[in-house]
């Protein structure tokens, strides 16, 4: 493992049970298996930057918790973020606060498109996004992904198929739950098709903090896409704080804005977290030592599954994983039905992972698989997983 001893502010994991957490005390409720190891939903066990810590602990001792705005650190701190990490300078106009992701996809079709109108989707996906177009009522467009040795890749001429009947495109860039990292040329091609087609395209970026491969671009940075593009993001992946439910949309153009913003205000959406408020400028600021920290551990988990799957299940290979502390388990081999296969996973091997299907149907034989734990709690799961797999396949 990592020196993390050297560094002054590094991720400490923490026991989560009993906090109410998601992960952990949802598992027998969810899976209705009491003692599965919890390696689904995409947050981490590891304590928060100190300095974000250390934020909310100063907020709470003042006595009151009231309607609270977006203070001037708080677009300060993302201007800055976005200049240091990602070397695009953007303007305190575009920052559209919100209170998640997910909320944004949402408002966005609504904001975007009509009934029935078209959205693109690039399949298998992070289930909301399946979930926010049925939702509204649009037509569901897929653009499904290929699989290859090298990790997923877009089809473009069906997207370019698609587009010709689509108003909007959904694009997870980083890719959940593949792992991909769009390469500059890969999002060149979805601007070219975008522009030739006038599509607007929403691009997910959530965990483009967490990319090992190359510098992550944000879409809007590039030519032409300031137009037709919106970046959604948030720092609750890259410095486990999801629970505040604080994140932002960037909008450069201004006609895209106002109508994500009155589809805002129709939700009847107002104010911001006051705990969040704090905390998103506390991580920004002082918190690139411990994403840096953050990042070492999830390599090294990420290599440490990758090598024990080659070596003891050969038969569930991994992906490739670019970015995101997720794995997308390619279990095809085994020959078992999705049912079977979470069956296998929950029953045999004790193991709460996401099943692929619920991804959409591209995501059939595959399980994805959140290493963002100790790596106690990973030996324990590759115990557990060899031991199921030898009794069934060996």
């Amino acid at each position: 493992m990592a020196d993390l001893e050297r560094v002054e502010d590094f991720p400490r994991y923490v026991d989560r049970r009993g906090t109410g957490s998601s992960k952990w005390d949802a598992v027998t409720e969810r899976f209705g298996v009491a003692d599965a190891l919890p390696l689904w939903v995409a947050d981490g066990d590891f304590s928060a930057p100190k300095a974000v810590q250390e934020a909310i602990r100063k907020r709470a001792e003042h006595p009151i918790y009231g309607y609270s705005e977006y203070t001037e650190g708080f677009y300060e701190s993302i201007e800055d973020w976005y200049r240091r990490r990602f070397g695009w300078e953007i303007e305190r106009e575009w920052i559209v606060p919100e209170h998640g992701v997910v909320l944004s996809l949402n408002l966005a079709i609504e904001a975007y498109t009509e009934v029935g109108e078209g959205v693109i989707v690039q399949t298998p996906i992070y289930p909301p996004f399946l979930k926010a177009v049925r939702h509204h009522r649009r037509k569901l467009l897929e653009n499904p992904l290929q699989v290859t040795p090298e990790g997923c890749r877009i089809d473009f001429d069906d997207l370019e198929a698609k587009a010709s009947e689509a108003k909007l495109l959904l694009l997870c860039s980083p890719h959940n739950p593949s792992g991909r990292a769009w390469s500059d040329e890969e999002l060149e091609r979805i601007a070219e098709i975008a522009e030739k087609y006038d599509l607007i395209v929403v691009s997910d970026e959530i965990h483009s903090d967490i990319v090992y491969t190359r510098p992550h671009r944000p879409l809007a940075s590039l030519p032409g896409m300031r137009e037709r593009s919106l970046v959604l993001h948030a720092p609750s992946k890259t410095f486990n704080i999801a629970g505040l439910n604080t994140s932002y949309a960037l909008i450069p153009n201004d006609s895209l804005r106002r109508r994500y913003i009155a589809a805002h205000e129709r939700a009847g959406l107002d104010n911001g977290n006051v705990f969040g408020i704090v905390a998103l400028e506390a991580a920004y600021r002082e918190g690139e030592a411990w994403l840096e920290a953050m990042l070492e551990i999830y390599r090294e988990n990420i290599a440490y599954v990758r090598d024990f799957l080659a070596q003891h299940t050969p038969k569930i290979r991994p992906l490739p994983v670019e970015a995101t502390y997720l794995i997308w388990l390619d279990c095809r081999e085994l020959g078992l039905e999705d049912e079977a296969l979470q069956s296998f996973f929950l029953q045999e091997a004790q193991l709460a992972l996401n099943p692929g299907i619920s991804f959409g149907k591209e995501g059939s034989g595959f399980m994805r698989l959140n290493v963002a734990t100790s790596g106690e709690n990973l030996e324990e799961a590759m115990t557990r997983l060899e031991r199921a797999y030898r009794e069934r396949f060996a």
